[in-house]
């Protein structure tokens, strides 16, 4: 059965039930626990990650390895083990993109990763060394081609 959706950035939309993501313990600083993933596409770069109960919340997010090809989530095993998720790659990984006027300002937040499998969504902390709040999104990738 589909779920329906009145987003106030994307109007009305029908919301399959197997594409409802459920996150027990929620998403940190929001409120919630039933979200989607909206995309343009299957290869879009930036996907929604839209709140099914207030249709004014909705995420950038996008899949970290677009931009930063050496990009690594730590977790504990027991965490993990508890989350449900593994390194299999069943595992989904997005982080949060923080836009600005600006292309070049843009961001991604690499500390606090989403994984999304079997229909759950966690939020968790990055334990990676190397893995900033606020990430540059293009620079960085204009560093690359450089």
């Amino acid at each position: 059965m589909a779920v329906t959706l009145q987003s106030t950035r994307f109007g009305p939309l029908e919301i399959p039930e197997d594409a409802v993501l459920e996150f027990p313990q929620g998403l940190i600083g929001l409120g919630g626990s039933r979200y989607t993933l909206l995309a343009r596409s299957d290869d879009a770069a930036f996907v929604w990650l839209h709140s099914l109960e207030d249709p004014a919340l909705a995420l950038p997010l996008t899949n970290p390895w677009r931009f930063f090809d050496s990009y690594e989530v730590e977790i504990a095993d027991d965490e993990a083990d508890r989350l449900g998720v593994d390194a299999a790659g069943d595992t989904a990984v997005y982080v949060t993109v923080r836009a600005a006027e600006a292309l070049e300002d843009f961001s991604a937040n690499l500390r606090a990763p989403i994984l999304v499998s079997g229909g759950f969504g966690h939020q968790v902390i990055n334990q990676a060394p190397d893995a900033p709040v606020r990430a540059p999104l293009f620079s960085t990738s204009a560093e690359k081609a450089a």
